[in-house]
């Protein structure tokens, strides 16, 4: 029988009541991934206008999204990947990437930018998340990461009132 523990992937803690929620779950091939980000990427422009973040928001999704599958369901088309995605109203975005795997030790991986890793063809997935993000965790042995982006509306002092 499959796992059947609930964990809430939605932030403990999300700065405003009135929010945009899209979950999705695919099965662990490398061939869903692309239509998946570019959902979510629609539904992340649909709450936060254009900034010049775009593209570091989409690869650290993508690169999340691939690690769940590559590395922690092995690509085992039988397992899920499941995202949530959440999106308030002054463009705060929070990501939650959950694979079936049996996680890492998030603290023993290589540092992509040491002189023996600059040439290798991976292992930069969690640098490049953690460099586009204001906010990466990861929980549940490292089958959980989450991602946060923070707010891209104007402090309140510069919004005009009418």
């Amino acid at each position: 029988m499959a796992n059947t523990e609930t964990t809430s992937l939605v932030p403990r803690t999300f700065h405003s009541a009135h929010f945009d929620e899209l979950r999705q779950s695919i099965s662990s091939q490398v061939t869903m991934i692309s239509t998946l980000v570019d959902q979510l990427m629609r539904f992340i422009a649909s709450s936060r206008k254009k900034d010049g973040t775009e593209a570091g928001i989409e690869t650290a999704l993508g690169e999340a999204l691939a690690n769940a599958v590559i590395h922690g369901n092995h690509e085992d088309a039988s397992k899920r990947v499941q995202v949530i995605c959440l999106c308030n109203t002054d463009g705060e975005v929070w990501i939650s990437v959950r694979d079936e795997g049996y996680g890492f030790d998030t603290y023993a991986l290589p540092d992509p930018t040491g002189s023996g890793n600059l040439l290798a063809t991976h292992g930069r997935g969690i640098y490049l998340m953690r460099a586009f993000m204001d906010e990466v965790q990861f929980e549940k042995g490292g089958t959980v990461v989450r991602m946060h982006k923070n707010s891209n509306a104007a402090p309140p002092a510069q919004r005009r009132t009418q």
